[in-house]
């Protein structure tokens, strides 16, 4: 692919390019093979800057380069990060965005996009010089297990920038109508690394069939004393948790009853390379997320992610999924988790034909595929 010098990319973001695999390391590090683009990571607090005292004491600007064309501004001492007064955090806020401004004009870029990745960059706008800007939002940022309003801030920022991207239906019904150029554009998979046959983990080799796995972040959204509960009652499946355990707020003795159970194996963080293999042997693949307002939002990266496996997948009903009813088992009481993962580890369901049949869903929505639409837009919306 060649590279497209019309428009440089200056991506907002709440996270290091090193840490967890989000959706937006997906995004921005395809979107830089049409355009070149500067990830600016979150600056440090000024006080980590201090001589003597700071863990980046005059830590200069840090450019690195993980994939082509997308380097990434982890900021020095000159423009660090500060709480108060806000024409401070303004005026440094402008300095880390001119600094990858200028870095995008080095490389023979002709026009600037800022893509929003938070409302809390929202200021960017008013900051620096720019030809198109986008906010693509791909959670509900309240995290509220009841239903909140959108807030100030994030309704003028809907409002002002030339385009909006949701990634799930409801939100779409939420924030859809308030910017005439909004896209819904689902979070994907790299599905040749979810399809292609890889070899069983040595840690899964002893783990008995038929294992029922959940690939991802172990956390209070999770519905964990629904899997207590089915461990329990299916003491001849083994239930694999694979991911690193976070925030479980209220929910520690599930936790801790789920690590007594001998069915029940936690094999912990695992490099996002390493995911496939994982979820290509567990026998069915789990959602077990708990329904309420914030989970009717997400769009979770395994959707397409198990489906691109070919693995039978058993979901309780958010609202993402029930547009592949056909393809992903729904299920909402303990009985119905129990007979869709016993159905599941039928014939039928492993067959050529239904494994096919899934792998056609992810492979729509490959990464490459939703990324170019995104090129796209940022395309038609800078003329």
């Amino acid at each position: 692919m060649t590279l497209d010098n019309s428009i440089g990319v200056i991506a907002l973001v709440p996270d290091d390019w090193n840490a967890i695999v989000m959706a937006r390391h997906q995004v921005i590090g395809r979107l830089a093979q049409h355009f070149p683009a500067v990830w600016i990571e979150p600056a440090r607090n000024w006080r980590d800057h201090l001589p003597l005292f700071g863990t980046r004491s005059l830590a200069p600007d840090r450019w690195s380069e993980p994939v082509d064309g997308l380097e990434v501004l982890r900021a020095g001492w000159r423009h660090p990060a500060f709480d108060r007064p806000s024409c401070l955090a303004a005026a440094s806020l402008r300095s880390r965005l001119s600094v990858a401004r200028q870095r995008l004009l080095d490389r023979g870029a002709k026009r600037i996009a800022l893509y929003i990745w938070r409302d809390e960059f929202g200021a960017a706008l008013d900051l620096v010089d720019h030809d198109f800007s986008c906010y693509h939002i791909d959670d509900e940022y309240t995290f509220a297990e009841r239903e909140m309003p959108i807030s100030a801030r994030e309704m003028q920022l809907l409002r002002r920038v030339d385009q909006v991207i949701v990634h799930s239906p409801a939100l779409l019904k939420k924030k859809g109508t308030i910017n005439p150029r909004t896209a819904l554009i689902p979070n994907g998979v790299d599905f040749t690394q979810f399809s292609e046959p890889h070899a069983e983990p040595p840690d899964m080799v002893p783990i008995p069939h038929p294992r029922i796995g959940y690939a991802g972040v172990v956390k209070k959204q999770l519905d964990l004393a629904l899997l207590v509960r089915l461990a329990r009652g299916m003491p001849q499946h083994s239930f694999v948790l694979v991911g690193p355990v976070m925030n479980v707020s209220g929910k520690e003795t599930e936790l801790v009853e789920l690590r007594q159970l001998p069915n029940v194996f936690l094999l912990g963080a695992k490099p996002a390379a390493d995911l496939p293999q994982y979820m290509q042997h567990f026998d069915v693949c789990l959602m077990c997320y708990e329904v309420n307002d914030y989970t009717k939002y997400i769009y979770p990266l395994k959707i397409n992610e198990y489906l691109a496996t070919g693995r039978p997948v058993v979901s309780s009903p958010i609202d993402a999924v029930r547009q592949y009813s056909e393809f992903i088992a729904i299920a909402s009481s303990d009985a119905e988790f129990v007979e869709a993962i016993e159905q599941s580890l039928c014939n039928a369901a492993r067959a050529a034909g239904a494994v096919a049949a899934r792998q056609r869903i992810a492979q729509s929505n490959d990464w490459d595929v939703l990324v170019a639409r995104i090129a796209d837009l940022f395309r038609a919306g800078e003329h």
